[in-house]
């Protein structure tokens, strides 16, 4: 795992349980898994738009931002689940020397 992404993990799993008047992610836990969804909603909506004004000559930081504040919130909501960062990163892993076409087929089939 990258060292950023060990040190987030950490640093959340430390805020967890901390007060929710003094930590962000505290409060975010505190409020519950479906505020952390929400969260995750409009993170993801402001990704859409932020790549939309790239694609269009607009700001790319914003882009890095937003997908920065997705990702964030999306291991805020792993933490809240009490699953871990390092299994996501197996799961791509294990995608590597696999056409993303069956692996989507492969997976279409688990869900029926």
């Amino acid at each position: 795992m990258s060292d950023v992404l060990q040190q987030l993990t950490i640093t959340l799993d430390a805020r967890r349980q901390a007060d929710p008047e003094q930590s962000y992610v505290a409060s975010l836990h505190h409020k519950g898994l479906n505020k952390i969804l929400e969260k995750i909603g409009e993170e993801s909506t402001e990704v859409i738009l932020a790549a939309k004004d790239a694609a269009v000559g607009g700001d790319h930081a914003a882009v890095i931002n937003e997908v920065a504040d997705l990702w964030f919130h999306s291991m805020v909501m792993l933490s809240h689940l009490e699953l871990d960062i390092d299994d996501v990163l197996r799961c791509l892993g294990d995608r590597f020397g696999v056409s993303g076409l069956d692996e989507k087929a492969a997976r279409d089939l688990r869900d029926k």
